[in-house]
């Protein structure tokens, strides 16, 4: 399950070269350029994005230090409702948008490009596509778990046999390990509630980093390529909210899931550099990138509204609808109120920021 979060960031790597000539007669917004002033505030924007992104995804994870934070506690409910709104705006708001104004640039041939609305059938074709990650691989983990728990029983299929035969029936199944036992069928001990949501958790958090990189370092490449401070500053302010809030939503997921602490590490690393990296290969190519030739509004285009697809399938249906139908939050009305503001909250936050970002 590692390895697909690569694959964008490789993809955009192999495309990038194609993306870097002005193959059309748009060119760039002048603006207000100023070459070394940008590059200062470029790089403030990679220490800014960076801590703020690190900082938002490890909160969650080191919810044993800060025990308001844990999966367990009302205050991590309303943080990670806050979040998902956050997200949710950010496909909404910020990325469709963008693969919108991509794919029906005039710089594009208005044939096929103006004859169909691609954007949203980009952003469909992805939700659906999670949809079916999401459950393959979910069902897959299920069905993996299930057959190993089998084989242990299998395994002590002697001593199940004379436990029947003493209890009629009842199943009491000795463990070496521990030299207890455990009353009930074998496959309601296998097919425990428990882990089949831990395994959710972790289809989960993976699936959602993997929306969340593909338009971070777009958003990077975006603002590392401008020459304008004045385009440069407001983003700065407003990515560094994004990725601290984002980076708590993600952080949450990986926080259920109980990953090993070296995945936990990996993918904590993975988004929190994913934004400053962009910004770094957009300084590199700044002087030949036009985002206005007809290869980079494409690749651009669909890139993005495939995260947004990504980005709005996670945000309702694992992020919200998991919880917020959640035995819990629909006995406690108190919670449930403050979910939903905290949702309404975050989206709202997130959707002003479009004014300036």
């Amino acid at each position: 399950m590692k390895k697909p979060l690569t694959f964008p960031i490789l993809l955009l790597l192999l495309l990038l070269p194609l993306s870097i000539h002005a193959d059309c007669d748009c060119s760039n917004d002048s603006g207000d350029r100023d070459r070394s002033k940008a590059l200062h505030l470029k790089i403030a924007a990679i220490a800014s994005i960076l801590i703020a992104g690190a900082i938002g995804v490890s909160l969650p994870i080191l919810g044993k230090s800060f025990s308001a934070l844990r999966p367990d506690r009302v205050f991590f409910f309303l943080v990670k409702a806050f979040a998902a709104g956050v997200i949710l705006a950010t496909g909404f708001i910020h990325v469709l948008p963008d693969a919108f104004e991509n794919l029906t640039s005039p710089c594009l041939d208005p044939h096929p490009w103006g004859d169909f609305p691609f954007a949203g059938f980009g952003a469909m074709v992805a939700a659906i596509g999670t949809l079916m990650v999401d459950s393959f691989a979910t069902g897959y983990y299920n069905r993996s778990h299930f057959n190993k728990a089998r084989t242990v029983v299998m395994s002590e299929e002697g001593d199940v046999e004379e436990a029947e035969l003493k209890s009629g029936g009842h199943v009491h199944v000795h463990t070496h390990t521990s030299h207890g036992h455990a009353h009930g069928s074998a496959e309601e001990g296998s097919g425990g509630g428990g882990v089949a949501e831990l395994i959710r958790h972790r289809v989960i958090s993976q699936v959602l980093e993997l929306g969340i990189v593909v338009h971070s370092v777009i958003i990077g490449i975006s603002l590392g390529a401008s020459e304008s401070p004045s385009t440069i500053r407001p983003l700065v302010a407003a990515l560094s909210f994004h990725q601290f809030f984002e980076g708590m939503g993600l952080g949450g997921c990986i926080a259920q899931a109980k990953f090993k602490a070296k995945t936990i590490a990996t993918m904590s690393l993975f988004f929190s550099l994913t934004t400053p990296v962009g910004i770094a290969i957009g300084i590199g190519i700044a002087s030949s990138y036009n985002e206005n030739s007809p290869t980079a509004l494409i690749v651009e285009g669909i890139l993005n509204s495939a995260s947004a697809g990504i980005l709005v399938y996670m945000a309702l249906v694992d992020l919200l609808a998991a919880d917020f139908m959640s035995p819990r939050m629909q006995c406690n009305g108190k919670l449930q109120l403050g979910a939903n503001i905290s949702l309404l909250l975050g989206a709202g936050l997130m959707s002003l920021l479009a004014k300036w970002a």
